[in-house]
C-alpha cells in the first residue's frame, strides 16, 4: 500500500474492521465527490519518510480543501499553487529562526525526504468543506502511527502547532524524544506564541545533541 517498511508495521492495522471501513468510505467519497489531495498522494507522508528515517513530526489537522492545492503532507501545498497563510507564516518564522530566506517553493518534499513526517491527522477531505472527513477513522489510524514512532528507540523531535496537534501530547511518553509545542501558524494565532518560538533551531539543537544528522530547512 505505502511500499516501504511502513506496510510491514501498518499490517494488522491494515486488516482492522475500522480501516477496512474507513478505506470503503474513501474509496466511495473519492467517486461521488471532489476529494483532497489525489487518491494516490493519501500516502504520500509515509512514501517520503519511511519509519526508520523518521527524525521529526509536524503534525497538522487535515488536507487544505483548495483546488490543487494538497499534496498528502501537512502544511505543504503544491508549488503551482498560491501559499496559504499558514505556510506563509511558517517560512516568516524560519527566516527570523534561522535566517533562512523566504523562498518562492511552496512544496515541504524537501524536509519528508531527510526524515520530517508531515502528518495531518486526518488525511483525505472534500472539495471546500474542511473537516468534512473528520471522526470517519483517520484519527484512529494517525493516533496508532503516533503510538508506533513514539516506541522508537532512536530520539525523535514531535512539533505540535495549535490546540488541536497539541491534543495528541498525550500520546507521546518515551522520555528519549522532544515535544516542541506553541500556537498554531495560522493568522488568528500565530502572534500568540507561534513568531519567535524557534522551532527549527530547537529541532536542529536536539538532534544534533544526540547525534542525529541536522535538518536543513531549506525548500528550494
Amino acid at each position: 500500500m505505502i511500499g516501504n517498511k511502513w506496510d510491514e508495521l501498518l499490517k494488522e492495522e491494515y486488516q482492522q474492521e475500522y480501516f477496512q471501513k474507513l478505506m470503503n468510505f474513501v474509496k466511495n467519497e473519492y467517486k461521488t465527490h471532489t476529494i483532497y489531495p489525489k487518491e494516490n498522494e493519501v500516502m504520500n507522508a509515509f512514501r517520503y519518510t519511511d519509519y526508520d528515517n523518521v527524525k521529526v513530526v509536524i503534525l497538522g489537522q487535515d488536507p487544505y480543501h483548495g483546488p490543487n492545492q494538497a499534496e498528502g503532507l501537512s502544511f505543504s501545498v503544491k508549488n503551482e499553487v498560491l501559499k496559504p497563510p499558514s505556510l506563509k507564516n511558517i517560512f516568516k518564522e524560519l527566516e527570523s529562526d534561522l535566517g533562512i530566506p523566504f523562498p518562492e517553493s511552496n512544496s515541504l518534499k524537501p524536509w519528508a525526504k531527510q526524515g520530517v513526517l508531515l502528518l495531518n491527522a486526518v488525511l483525505t477531505v472534500e472539495e471546500h468543506k474542511p473537516t468534512s472527513h473528520k471522526d470517519q477513522g483517520w484519527e484512529h489510524f494517525t493516533d496508532d502511527i503516533i503510538k508506533i514512532i513514539n516506541e522508537k528507540e532512536t530520539p525523535v523531535v514531535f512539533i505540535l502547532w495549535g490546540a488541536y496537534a497539541r491534543q495528541k501530547k498525550s500520546l507521546i511518553t518515551n522520555p528519549k524524544h522532544l515535544i516542541i509545542e506553541s500556537a498554531h501558524p495560522s493568522p488568528f494565532s500565530a502572534y500568540n506564541g507561534f513568531f519567535g518560538s524557534k522551532p527549527f533551531s530547537k529541532t536542529n539543537e536536539f538532534l544534533k545533541k544526540n547525534g542525529i544528522q541536522e535538518i536543513d530547512w531549506r525548500v528550494e
